[in-house]
């Protein structure tokens, strides 16, 4: 436990379940991923810029305790799905940033050889079924290995992580409709950061709160302030735990916001310089981490030191692995596109 107080600690009957449920190494480690999260999207930025990596990326720059929050109560062996802004669900379930960084380079080293690159990232060992391109194609995904779950009684949960513009995708009502009549362990994830693209959530969705929808399929909708972990990941360990006791499908409504523009083509011409600035600002998912890790007695400024500083090598040791790794021959173009026959 890294300068925490231990009278503090020992005293934690009123503070946030959180901070009651996890132990302090657990909680400063979630702070570890957090920044692990923000500097693997801002050294991939960079490299993009450099132009060691082509094509485009989505980041998910500002949702960290989002993604961290979901994931905490999750079993190595629960799965996920994810979304083309899925680089922080990816590290939440426990993926290598070496690999990661790999799959960004289009290098053999990487999660899928080179062959998805940023949008389909897959780490299937850990539980990550795979990002998708798609808008709300990774939703029924979910809904079908959380029925495969439920027939095999295998007790997985299963996460699926979607954009608030993909709860206006008939996918997701089918996915949320199907889940809710079998009541399979699945758990419903709107990470809403306020913009579909350059197209705000008062201009695209009739209801006010996405999570309100859950009221159409008999399922709970819950409400988190995305950008506070312990809000988040509160109500990630109740949708867990109503999953896992055989009780359905929950959506919960992440309210967050993305600092960078939609992707690497996008001038944020449909936000105010003033909107982003405040986010950033005054709402930042890790400063109000650090913050409350602080003020229970988590952590110190030299522990948080110590982070940043782990995290800062890790992330260049990483981009170094993706270097140094072999880029894919020509003669292999077709291999890995299909599965084997059995």
């Amino acid at each position: 436990m890294a300068g925490a107080s231990k009278a503090v600690v020992d005293s934690r009957a009123n503070l946030p379940f959180v901070y009651r449920q996890y132990s302090p190494e657990q909680l400063t480690e979630v702070l570890h991923k957090m920044y692990l999260i923000r500097r693997f999207e801002e050294g991939a930025e960079e490299c993009y810029t450099r132009g060691l990596i082509h094509g485009t990326m989505h980041l998910s720059i500002g949702q960290e305790a989002s993604a961290m929050g979901v994931c905490m109560p999750l079993a190595e062996d629960d799965q996920i799905t994810s979304t083309h802004r899925g680089h922080g669900h990816c590290i939440a379930k426990g993926a290598e940033v070496s690999r990661m960084f790999a799959e960004f380079f289009g290098k053999t080293t990487g999660y899928c050889k080179g062959r998805g690159g940023s949008m389909h990232i897959a780490d299937v060992a850990k539980g990550n079924l795979g990002a998708n391109g798609i808008v709300a194609g990774g939703i029924p995904i979910a809904v079908g290995a959380a029925l495969s779950s439920k027939m095999m009684k295998t007790g997985k949960v299963v996460v699926s992580f979607f954009g608030d513009g993909a709860n206006n995708e008939g996918a997701f009502h089918e996915a949320l409709n199907m889940a809710a009549i079998w009541k399979l362990p699945v758990i419903f994830v709107c990470e809403n950061n306020g913009y579909g693209m350059s197209t705000s959530t008062a201009r695209s969705t009739a209801v006010k709160n996405i999570a309100e929808r859950g009221a159409a399929y008999s399922i709970p909708g819950v409400i988190v302030n995305g950008n506070i972990f312990s809000e988040v990941a509160e109500a990630s360990f109740k949708a867990v735990e109503r999953a896992r006791a055989g009780e359905g499908p929950t959506l919960i409504e992440s309210k967050t916001y993305r600092h960078r523009g939609h992707s690497k083509s996008d001038r944020n011409r449909y936000r105010t310089k003033e909107e982003i600035e405040d986010w950033m600002a005054n709402r930042d998912p890790i400063t109000l981490f650090e913050t409350e890790l602080r003020e229970f007695g988590f952590i110190d400024d030299q522990g948080i030191q110590a982070i940043r500083d782990a995290v800062t090598r890790e992330i260049a040791d990483g981009i170094e692995f993706a270097k140094a790794s072999p880029a894919p021959e020509i003669a292999t173009l077709e291999d890995y596109v299909y599965t084997e026959h059995a």
